[in-house]
């Protein structure tokens, strides 16, 4: 990791990042914790979106990882211009391999046991930045050695990969799906989450950032014409969404394995929510209100692994220890809160002083 001044880009990109990041690691963590106290059936039905759908379905929360990733695609397009045209891409492949390296060590610490120093719990690959990894890489390699009709070609084309094994062999259930079968033969026992599959859905996570990098594209190519850029991602969401539902006929929705038809749904939603910010903040120029978000956005990684990995309750605790007897039982909803906040504030005194950590 290194310290880094970021270069001039759309205020949008690094605000609905920042949107994203802030659902991950403080708005849904808190507001379960309050919910849950509440216990209201109305509040109930609100709450089961910010959770992961069980198996078929798509649930609001099941947007925040596939948007991360599409976030990270959208970049691409602006991070890789000067390297696009060179004829020795050696500096730009050394960029990616070392990229996709610390995201894999990252996620190994998140959530692969890592620092166990064991065999037997340690978990490679069945994390979020190593689904990013994955998808950055292959998306990396399409855009450097592509044309952008090349580009849609080849994303088509994982879709599809994807989808014939899925088709053919096996069912769409947790046990008895292709996904699944290709998961127990190359992982096995390192498995984390069994309703998770990583290795055959490393081919539609590269579909889900390249839908990113299309975006990035129609940004980054109508600078001179915003309106235009509005209009031809609102096209794209619907499409998509159109595409998905029509495709969830033979393949179900599924976010726990990457279904093709989650993929384009997703994506969707994603261009949607990618028109709107771009809209609003870079067209319409409104950036008031929501610049506090670049603070989660401009330090995503960073955002992530300290709300995966650092536990700061028992510094809040040790604040507001006092405060247990008049919060009853809202006082762990008091500690979470705490917890996030102190999050938000080293956060922002890394974005204050511009340590920005880059990988």
């Amino acid at each position: 990791m290194a310290t880094f001044k970021p270069t001039a880009r759309l205020a949008s990109l690094d605000i609905l990042r920042g949107f994203d990041l802030f659902l991950l690691v403080f708005f849904q963590p808190v507001l379960l914790q309050f919910g849950h106290q509440l216990d209201n059936p109305t509040l109930n039905t609100v709450l089961c979106q910010f959770d992961h759908e069980i198996w078929e379905g798509f649930r609001f929360w099941d947007l925040v990882m596939p948007l991360f990733m599409f976030m990270a695609g959208a970049s691409m397009p602006f991070s890789f211009s000067k390297y696009k045209n060179q004829p020795n891409k050696k500096n730009a492949y050394r960029k990616i391999f070392r990229r996709v390296a610390l995201l894999f060590l990252l996620g190994m610490i998140v959530q692969g046991n890592l620092l166990d120093f064991s065999p037997e719990t340690i978990h490679f690959y069945n994390n979020t930045l190593q689904a990013i990894a994955t998808g950055y890489f292959i998306s990396a390699v399409i855009l450097l050695n592509c044309s952008v009709r090349k580009q849609v070609m080849w994303t088509v084309f994982l879709l599809i990969i994807y989808g014939v094994p899925m088709a053919f062999w096996g069912d769409f259930t947790q046990e008895g799906n292709f996904a699944n079968w290709v998961e127990q033969i190359v992982v096995g026992h390192f498995r984390d989450d069994p309703t998770y599959t990583w290795i055959w859905s490393s081919l539609t996570f590269g579909a889900t950032v390249m839908l990113g990098v299309f975006a990035g594209h129609i940004m980054k190519n109508g600078a001179d014409c915003r309106g235009k850029v509005v209009q031809r991602l609102l096209i794209i969401g619907f499409a998509l969404i159109a595409a998905a539902l029509l495709w969830s006929l033979q393949m179900p929705i599924i976010k726990r394995i990457w279904t093709s038809s989650m993929t384009l749904l997703s994506g969707g939603y994603c261009f949607l929510l990618m028109a709107l910010f771009y809209y609003w903040i870079d067209y319409k120029g409104n950036v008031k209100g929501f610049n506090w978000l670049k603070i989660y956005g401009m330090n995503s990684i960073a955002a992530y692994m300290l709300g995966e990995t650092v536990n700061f309750r028992s510094v809040a605790e040790s604040l507001l220890h006092g405060t247990q007897q008049f919060a009853g039982a809202y006082y762990p909803a008091i500690l979470a809160s705490a917890n996030y906040l102190i999050v938000f504030l080293i956060l922002r005194f890394m974005y204050k002083y511009k340590i920005f950590l880059k990988v």
